[in-house]
């Protein structure tokens, strides 16, 4: 293990690791604990009762935070045509279509957050799959990322949409504001992504469907919320 900081120490000590605290409590500890130079994401870690593995319980999808995640996401998107255009004037920051796959593989080129495509144009996007996908960034008609309405769909993301989805170890793993936020912002939003990714469990999933819930800053300690309380 690596030797800690004395800032990282001094914070761990305000959080007790034995403890699963109330929502507004740990959000509350989220922000005293971020003591970094910059203004440190806050993060949600959650532990399913699922596997992953298995298609029928898989949980993927995507909300609009009611504050937003304090970050303006570039977006990429393919399109042709009129909704290229509508993609430009709802101020997508690249639009496209082959010419950019071509520059993603052959250029190594990352310079966006999020892609969108309509439907027409997932043949080329489509290619890009062993490249995007690892990075999390192919578009997905769950989370809303391959549509025809490409005027809405960015509306969204840059109102401070985020998606969710587990890893391989079925966590996910979402950042839902700054420490810059305050408690109350950092709540409503936790809350909210908190209530979608309970309405999406699966059928499938047997059990305890919330294993664990930890909020964390960049810089700070992870803080154990209770998750028997968040399912009720």
């Amino acid at each position: 293990m690596p030797k800690r900081g004395k800032k990282y120490r001094e914070s761990a000590q305000l959080v007790d690791k034995t403890n699963l605290y109330e929502t507004g409590e740990a959000m509350d500890l989220a922000v005293k604990t971020a003591t970094a130079k910059f203004d440190e994401t806050v993060e949600i870690h959650i532990k399913l009762g699922v596997d992953g593995r298995h298609a029928d319980q898989q949980v993927r999808g995507a909300i609009v935070l009611p504050h937003g995640t304090g970050k303006t996401k570039k977006v990429l998107v393919f399109a042709k045509g009129p909704k290229a255009q509508e993609a430009e004037a709802a101020g997508a920051d690249y639009v496209g279509a082959e010419e950019l796959a071509q520059k993603i593989q052959t250029e190594n080129w990352f310079d966006f957050d999020v892609v969108v495509a309509t439907p027409d144009m997932m043949g080329v996007v489509g290619r890009l799959g062993k490249v995007l996908g690892p990075k999390g960034l192919m578009p997905n008609p769950k989370s809303g990322t391959v549509t025809m309405d490409i005027a809405r769909a960015l509306e969204d993301i840059k109102a401070g949409k985020v998606e969710y989805r587990l890893d391989k170890t079925n966590i996910i793993h979402t950042p839902i504001g700054k420490a810059s936020f305050g408690a109350q912002k950092l709540e409503e939003n936790f809350n909210a992504l908190i209530e979608a990714v309970i309405k999406a469990k699966p059928a499938a999933a047997k059990g305890q469907y919330l294993r664990s819930v930890t909020v964390t800053s960049t810089m700070g300690p992870g803080i154990k919320l209770n998750p028997m309380k968040l399912s009720n």
